[in-house]
């Protein structure tokens, strides 16, 4: 075992081969969850894993599960997965390197004909972009029960179609219950989606926490009136009172180490050059390592919209409809040990965007393995991490699997 590698070409190979669905004239993919791509690309993960034995289940809110048996089924399995869904201007790698390093543990242990003591289960959550249906991460939060199912699957998207009605549609709503899985410990390989393992010269980044997120819908409502015939004095500008809260949000990020404000989706209505806006609908993310920080954060951001409502004679409307707490990884000595093994080098890190393994790590032991990206670019068409920088991240996946499966076949002897 010690000297099982993965094949670094056909790994690559397999992430252009996805790359193709959705593909974007500048290299990258749009690939959005419960789309006729989203059936594409879900497909063939489904025909890949059959193709090395694997059964197949699909649960209620769309997640996928691949199950390569062990020595002992009784056993609880190891997991991996992370997502197939992209960014409207995504690439190649985010989320799709996690499930397809996942495919290439599998046909390493399966053209080596390695029984593993416990089984083995490959995943794929779900809408964890959050990009056509909100929030992020709802196929692996409805399965852990941090949402609840019904409503997740009611949700729409701007087009105001369901998102239960396009998993039936491409053939991946299930019938199996969430949540239902037997694992013991679960893995996720992902690119870092920042520079800092690229600027330490580090192959594998051991992910020790995951970055508390809150997520807000905000609307501001005016008056629309005409451009040219309304005082400044007697407006309503929606636009005006949106414009001051997005600066705060960079302001209230500033304000606190760590912090991190975004506004990256504007609705604008009548959205029209003469009239005054009388409705701005927006997205705003706030994000920090610290609970009582983000707390601190949430607190300024909803005082600060309530003195802008009453300074602008306007309202402002905040449904903070979604939280993420930091999150501790628990199996990060796992990912350590078989990094260590492996002679990569490698550095403690924290995860500063969601991840699907950050909802696993309420119900078992989780770990992350990052590796780099180029120019730490991520949520971008060129997003790029190389052949190399994928292999030892596979690499890292599949050894700690290995050791996690060992481990809990021991545990379960004792």
């Amino acid at each position: 075992m010690q000297d099982l590698r993965i094949n670094e070409q056909r790994l690559w190979d397999t992430l252009m081969e996805m790359g193709e669905i959705g593909g974007t004239e500048k290299g990258g993919c749009n690939r959005l969850a419960g789309t006729d791509l989203d059936k594409q690309s879900r497909d063939i993960f489904v025909a890949w894993c059959k193709a090395c034995g694997c059964e197949i289940s699909i649960d209620k809110i769309g997640n996928i599960f691949a199950r390569r048996p062990g020595l002992n089924n009784d056993l609880p399995a190891v997991g991996t997965g992370s997502h197939l869904d992209t960014q409207p201007t995504g690439g190649k790698f985010d989320g799709v390197f996690g499930v397809l390093s996942g495919v290439e543990v599998l046909r390493t242990l399966h053209e080596n004909n390695i029984e593993t003591p416990t089984p083995m289960e490959f995943s794929v959550w779900t809408n964890e972009e959050g990009s056509r249906f909100q929030p992020a991460m709802q196929g692996s939060g409805t399965y852990v029960g941090r949402f609840d199912l019904e409503t997740e699957l009611n949700k729409t998207d701007v087009n105001g179609i369901r998102l239960g009605d396009e998993l039936a549609r491409i053939g991946y709503l299930g019938d199996m219950e969430l949540g239902s899985r037997n694992m013991g410990a679960f893995f996720e390989a992902h690119i870092e989606q920042g520079p800092i393992l690229e600027d330490e010269k580090k192959a594998i980044g051991i992910v020790r926490l995951g970055q508390g997120i809150r997520w807000y819908n905000i609307e501001v409502v005016g008056r629309p009136s005409h451009s040219g015939t309304t005082p400044m004095h007697l407006r309503k500008d929606a636009m005006l009172a949106a414009a001051a809260i997005v600066t705060e949000m960079k302001a209230i990020a500033d304000r606190h180490e760590n912090g991190l404000g975004t506004v990256g989706f504007m609705q604008v209505w009548p959205n029209s050059r003469n009239t005054i806006p009388g409705n701005v609908k927006f997205s705003a993310d706030l994000r920090n390592p610290r609970p009582d920080v983000l707390l601190t954060m949430h607190e300024e951001l909803l005082a600060f919209a309530e003195k802008i409502a009453e300074e602008h004679g306007l309202d402002v409307n905040i449904d903070p409809f979604w939280y993420f707490a930091p999150v501790e990884f628990n199996a990060s000595d796992d990912v350590k040990a078989a990094t260590e093994k492996l002679g990569y080098s490698h550095m403690d890190i924290y995860a500063g965007a969601g991840h699907d393994a950050c909802y696993m790590a309420d119900l078992v032991p989780t770990g992350m393995i990052f590796t780099p990206c180029l120019n730490g670019i991520s949520h971008n068409e060129a997003e790029y991490s190389s052949p190399e920088e994928c292999a030892a991240g596979a690499n890292v996946l599949l050894h700690t699997m290995l050791e996690a499966s060992e481990r809990i076949a021991k545990q379960h002897q004792a």
